[in-house]
């Protein structure tokens, strides 16, 4: 498939969101690919994934003050932001490291390979119980020779765990949820209640910016729904993420995803829990959610639900493979949806191995995150026009269909990759809950309302389950 350039991919997502078409004017971009040692076109990704975000935010501001902005985003950038949780650094020092010691590819006894997420401690203990093995990673290999890696691929999601069996592009493409998802757009924005107009609130001034007054719930972890929230905060919304004190977390990932976030927790299996929450629900604008599909349904705040406690509400919902087809409630995580869609032996056969070779970044997250963000920015647009309740669905399997789509680049494993070193000018230091924090700063620069972050990460709980009063 011959490469689409980084301003025909944004155009697709932005016809896609059903955005003004005339705002595609107002983008600049610049860079080329290869951005990024891959086979896959990720620095396009990249770059038309934030581009489209910071459009749909300079179009909300239009629609608000009348005024448009220009956005500009440079491939490299966008590349380093793809990257943001490999750069984070701590006080100067390396942040924690996100991966557990028996985390990442085996090869079973059939001659394939697996992929083992056991980042949380329950899914790792799970896969040591399947295994009957120890906490090691030599006998998890051992063990792994027992078994053909389909077999162990359902087996494990037969028992709530987080593992992909390696597939060939063709392998995937005959697989009965390919089927299911082919032809889907990689961002989804239905209609699903009444409710009138409601046009976001007169911006403040001096300081005003595209989604000020703005309340967002982030129910979300790991790297994609955390990324929704962050652009939207480095927008102007109030975004509360909403966290479990019985969940587990991964630090760095929190220092690096929190940035503009407030932080509190709540045990939604608790009544008074539950209250609070339908409270904090009854004044939101947006919910961003990243449990697999059903799996809020049995405390209340499903779509349907969430739309009848709040007509009005845009609830953005992010899965790993997608809201239809058998796999609809696999759990998942970007590495396992690229071993399992093909891309891990798509690039490993670029790359003359047979081995898996992953993606030189969390492609299908981060843009999963942006693309997230484009369509709860898309569906504020629209209900301030047409009213109602909106659902937004983006799936990083649907992100993976897009990337394929995008086209593969030629001698693209030979790119350098980016150092630590090479991108000092998207730096900076931002004090935190943590410490003082090196980030990347975001990719889309906006000429009128600079993206920005106007509070530090702060550790999960830090702040009360309410709104601040000056939010509207």
């Amino acid at each position: 498939m011959p490469l689409i350039d980084p301003f025909s991919a944004l155009a697709g997502l932005w016809r896609d969101a059903g955005l003004p078409e005339a705002a595609l004017e107002q983008v600049r971009l610049s860079g080329e690919e290869p951005a990024l040692p891959s086979s896959f076109a990720a620095g396009t990704a990249a770059q038309a994934s934030i581009a489209a975000a910071g459009l749909a935010a300079a179009t909300l501001w239009h629609q608000r003050t009348g005024r448009w902005q220009q956005v500009s985003v440079d491939m490299g950038h966008a590349c380093a932001e793809f990257r943001s949780e490999r750069y984070l650094r701590v006080d100067g020092g390396p942040a924690p490291d996100p991966w557990d010691k028996i985390a990442g590819t085996y090869r079973c006894g059939d001659g394939r390979w697996v992929r083992l997420h056991t980042n949380f401690p329950h899914h790792r203990d799970g896969v040591l119980r399947l295994l009957n093995c120890p906490y090691d990673k030599a006998a998890v290999q051992a063990a792994l020779q027992g078994w053909q890696a389909e077999a162990f691929e359902t087996a494990a999601s037969d028992a709530g765990l987080v593992v992909a069996a390696m597939r060939s592009l063709d392998e995937w493409d005959a697989h009965p949820q390919a089927a299911a998802l082919r032809g889907l757009p990689p961002v989804l924005i239905e209609r699903i209640g009444d409710a009138p107009p409601r046009p976001l609130p007169p911006v403040p001034q001096p300081e005003g910016r595209p989604l000020s007054g703005v309340r967002v719930l982030d129910f979300t972890r790991i790297i994609a729904g955390p990324v929704a929230g962050r652009t939207l905060a480095a927008h102007g919304a109030e975004v509360l993420l909403v966290t479990a004190p019985h969940l587990p977390s991964i630090p760095s990932l929190v220092m690096d995803t929190g940035r503009g976030k407030r932080s509190c927790q709540l045990d939604l299996r608790d009544a008074e829990d539950r209250h609070v929450l339908h409270r904090l629900l009854h004044h939101a604008d947006v919910l961003v959610q990243g449990y697999r599909p059903g799996g809020l349904q049995h405390l209340g705040i499903g779509p349907e639900a969430a739309a009848r406690a709040r007509p009005g509400i845009v609830y953005a919902s992010l899965s790993a493979y997608g809201h239809v087809g058998p796999w609809a409630g696999k759990r998942g995580f970007d590495s396992l949806v690229q071993t399992a869609s093909g891309i891990n032996d798509a690039e490993a056969k670029a790359a003359g191995d047979d081995a898996p070779r992953p993606l030189p970044a969390q492609v299908l997250d981060h843009a999963s995150g942006y693309l997230l963000a484009l369509g709860t920015m898309a569906a504020l647009y629209r209900r301030a026009t047409e009213g109602g309740s909106w659902l937004v669905r983006v799936s990083l399997a649907q992100t993976a269909q897009w990337l394929r789509g995008l086209g593969r680049v030629d001698d693209g494993l030979r790119a350098p990759d980016q150092r630590f070193e090479d991108i000092s000018e998207w730096l900076e230091i931002s004090p935190s809950g943590f410490g003082n924090l090196t980030v990347v700063r975001h990719a889309a620069l906006m000429s009128e309302t600079p993206a920005h972050w106007e509070r530090p990460s702060v550790p999960l709980g830090t702040d009360a389950p309410e709104w601040l009063p000056h939010a509207g």
